[in-house]
């Protein structure tokens, strides 16, 4: 704000914007507001010409009286016109100011879009270069298939994780599906002449490794060679490794053989400390899933079951180990009492566990002597990224398709494709069953349980396929608990040796705070309408009645999970409750007690469905839910799919257990699952 100084007697002019300030006191100042509020006054701006509004104020006042002096009118004038001009020149500048802002902000936002979007078009670019790479990947001649295993073995994974390629250093992942159409690629394609196993860090279920360790076998009848090299074999790389021609050992590596072992926590004392308490009701006296909440050591009953099916899991690797390398069983037993991982590779040499000592360079010319080329040549080589961009005949649906649909994880409600959600599911075997191109389905499914209630959508969309279909499940890592029942019901069930199945019963577990809060010093009360409005109420234990009417529906539960099971295996409902009481069995065990039909993995149930469709050997296998592409999957809506993957890669076994306690606030109150957590080590 402008303001004008004059002296105190009156004597010295001032000029301001070109105009004269008569001489007056200091009380000037006090007239300029007013005439400034008077300017912009509601009373001024009812006015269309405001010189005619300040007109009419000054010929109503011929005279204004000041304590000081007498204010002629031709000096309102004067005041007036300073007041203008002061106003005119503020506005002029403010606005000069204000567009000034806005177009420098409009160039600036112009100027970011420009980068981001150069920045996007160039990551775009990445990717699709890397697309384009493994696009034209050309299989050389007198190649091999270097099959090397590191990270977290899924039953399936996308074509391409763009979110895991941009992010950068996330654990590798590769799917399962894909290492077998290699290795089946792989026997089919003269150009490659043999396999280089690389096993490295993985984990994979001993079901999953089954499934490699058969395809492995079956591309030996093709005459072709396998060798294995490594500087550390793990127990379950070893079980692969152990199939190949010649298997090598770095001179100072290590190999570990040490047998199973279960070692499952207990957090009973834990919640305690904490004031919580798990109320638990159950049926089955092997289901164990919530003894890690309510005990502080293992059952005698859940002790019995677990020896049971490691004891069956570990005799099934011995066996197939002992077979590859013309051993005794009792040999590897004997072997791995010694714990060979800390022992020399003479050691190693001696009982037959490795063929030679080799560096990895002299490896690599021993590779190059199979093939017959000079030590200086590069060897020709296609990694399991890479064969899937070698081209085999084109498959297209035809009258006589198979469906291979994918259940993988707990079993929840809900329509998500992450997980096995209830409403997601039974809309993809809907469109299953009204699809006249299907012929028949293998249902692999690969899950521990969870709901109950889903487990029940789930099992009644299979039985209105089954009405239609001939329907065969392939049973992968673990099909138990929930797994099963959406499995019972059936024409067919195919399972491994090593799957783990059975755990037919249910629970429900629900958590008493009421320690928790005594231990804070916090009450509650209550007010009700009726006796039951509170059921549920964590800030309380169950009362006898409330836990009468629980067991009684946990019961009931349990009965018509017999039921299910006990029809979908042409089984009496008693006969089939002696295998029951929530116990685990093993693929080999369930096979001997009517659980499952058939030992082998996905291509025997394919081969049975086909043969249950009358299919003869010309039909095409299409894989479902289909797999997102890449550009799917960055623009996709389900942030919580991508992040699931991404998380599932860093976690790797650890990813179910850490799942379980996130969602365990949105968990239903009944549960058909197996132990989150069976710590096979």
């Amino acid at each position: 704000m402008l303001i004008a100084y004059i002296s105190k007697d009156g004597k010295n002019e001032k000029t301001l914007h070109g105009l004269s300030i008569y001489p007056y006191s200091l009380y000037f100042f006090n007239y300029y507001r007013f005439f400034r509020g008077l300017l912009f006054s509601k009373q001024f701006m009812r006015y269309k010409t405001p010189i005619t509004t300040i007109i009419n104020y000054l010929t109503s006042i011929k005279k204004l009286n000041c304590n000081c002096f007498q204010l002629q009118y031709n000096s309102f004038f004067s005041i007036f016109v300073l007041i203008i001009n002061l106003e005119h020149k503020f506005m002029k500048d403010f606005f000069k100011m204000m567009f000034a802002s806005a177009l420098g902000f409009i160039i600036a936002s112009f100027i970011f879009s420009l980068i981001s979007m150069l920045i996007m078009f160039a990551m775009m670019g990445s990717i699709m270069g890397s697309f384009g790479k493994q696009e034209s990947f050309v299989l050389q001649n007198n190649s091999v298939l270097n099959l090397r295993l590191e990270g977290a073995i899924q039953e399936r994974i996308a074509e391409s994780d763009p979110f895991t390629d941009l992010v950068g250093g996330v654990p590798s992942a590769i799917g399962m599906n894909d290492i077998i159409g290699a290795i089946r690629k792989a026997k089919n394609n003269d150009k490659i002449k043999g396999i280089y196993l690389d096993t490295r860090l993985f984990a994979a279920s001993t079901a999953t490794l089954a499934e490699i360790r058969q395809e492995l076998e079956d591309f030996k009848k093709s005459g072709k060679f396998i060798v294995a090299y490594a500087d550390t074999y793990t127990q379950n790389g070893y079980y692969l490794a152990s199939v190949a021609d010649k298997v090598a050992i770095n001179p100072q590596g290590m190999l570990d053989v040490h047998g199973i072992a279960s070692v499952p926590l207990f957090y009973k004392d834990a919640l305690q400390k904490l004031g919580v308490e798990m109320q638990l009701f159950k049926v089955g006296t092997y289901k164990s899933f919530a003894e890690p909440f309510t005990q502080t050591e293992m059952s005698e009953a859940n002790r019995e079951q677990v020896n049971s099916f490691i004891t069956d899991i570990w005799n099934t690797m011995k066996t197939d180990m002992a077979a590859s390398r013309n051993m005794e069983t009792m040999q590897i037993d004997s072997i791995a009492n010694q714990f060979p991982m800390l022992r020399k590779t003479d050691f190693l040499l001696s009982r037959n566990l490795v063929d030679t000592v080799l560096y990895e360079s002299e490896m690599k010319n021993y590779v190059r002597e199979l093939l017959g080329i000079d030590t200086d040549t590069k060897i020709p080589s296609a990694t399991v990224a890479e064969m899937k961009s070698v081209k085999t005949p084109a498959i297209r649906k035809s009258t006589n398709s198979i469906a291979l649909l994918y259940a993988t994880g707990g079993i929840a409600s809900g329509n998500r494709p992450n997980g096995i959600q209830d409403k997601y599911f039974v809309n993809e075997i809907e469109k299953l069953r009204k699809d006249d191109d299907i012929k028949a389905v293998v249902f692999r499914i690969n899950s521990g349980g969870g709901s109950a209630y889903a487990s029940e959508q789930i099992w009644k969309a299979i039985s209105d396929l089954k009405s239609e279909k001939p329907v065969v499940v392939s049973m992968g890592d673990m099909a138990a608990s929930g797994g099963y029942y959406i499995a019972c019901n059936a024409d067919k069930i195919v399972a491994q040796p090593t799957t783990i199945t059975g755990s037919i019963g249910i629970f429900g577990m629900f958590p008493n705070f009421s320690g928790t809060l005594d231990k804070l010093g916090i009450d509650t009360d209550v007010v009700k309408t009726n006796e039951f409005s509170d059921f549920g109420d964590v800030s309380r234990a169950f009362n006898a009645q409330e836990a009468a009417m629980m067991q009684a529906y946990v019961d009931s539960g349990y009965d018509l999970f017999l039921t299910r099971c006990a029809e979908g295996r042409g089984m009496l409902k008693d006969s089939l409750a002696k295998y029951a009481e929530g116990r685990v069995w093993t693929g080999n065990q369930a096979k001997e007690i009517g659980l499952v039909d058939e030992l082998g993995g996905v291509d025997e149930a394919i081969r049975i469905a086909a043969e249950m469709a009358n299919l003869g050997k010309s039909y095409a296998v299409f894989e479902y839910p289909r797999i997102r592409s890449p550009f799917e999957e960055i623009f996709s809506k389900d942030k919580e799919e991508l992040a699931a993957k991404t998380l599932k890669s860093y976690l790797g076994e650890s990813y179910d257990k850490f799942m379980f306690l996130k969602n365990l606030k949105d968990q239903d109150y009944i549960q058909a699952r197996i132990p989150y957590e069976l710590n096979i080590k």
